[in-house]
């Protein structure tokens, strides 16, 4: 079994491995730098297990921006029975795309 984390960013959380692609919440950067997440919740190896309280001390796991980009687009649709109201928009959220090089 490879070395897998959880991580936290955006308000969300991720199970990563190494070499994984990912598409999260906008983060600062450009394409080619390099990211840290220093919130891990969870390491696991091979052998052993590592849960924070709320974070691993120490742990943490780098990445690589690929990509600055949006989301696909969701429409959304508002629409009231017999008043003839009916709202149509889209909506395509800002994304980076990372990939985990190593985990710490």
């Amino acid at each position: 079994m490879t070395k897998q984390a959880v991580i936290e960013t955006g308000g969300k959380q991720y199970l990563v491995s190494p070499k994984e692609k990912l598409a999260i919440e906008k983060l600062a950067g450009k394409e080619g730098e390099t990211v840290t997440f220093d919130k891990v919740l969870l390491v696991t190896d091979s052998d052993s297990v590592s849960v924070g309280k709320p974070y691993v001390a120490g742990a943490k796991v780098v990445g690589k921006v690929l990509a600055q980009n949006k989301a696909d687009k969701l429409v959304v649709f508002k629409y009231r029975a017999k008043s003839r109201y009916r709202r149509k928009y889209g909506h395509r959220q800002q994304q980076t795309v990372v990939e985990i090089e190593s985990i710490n």
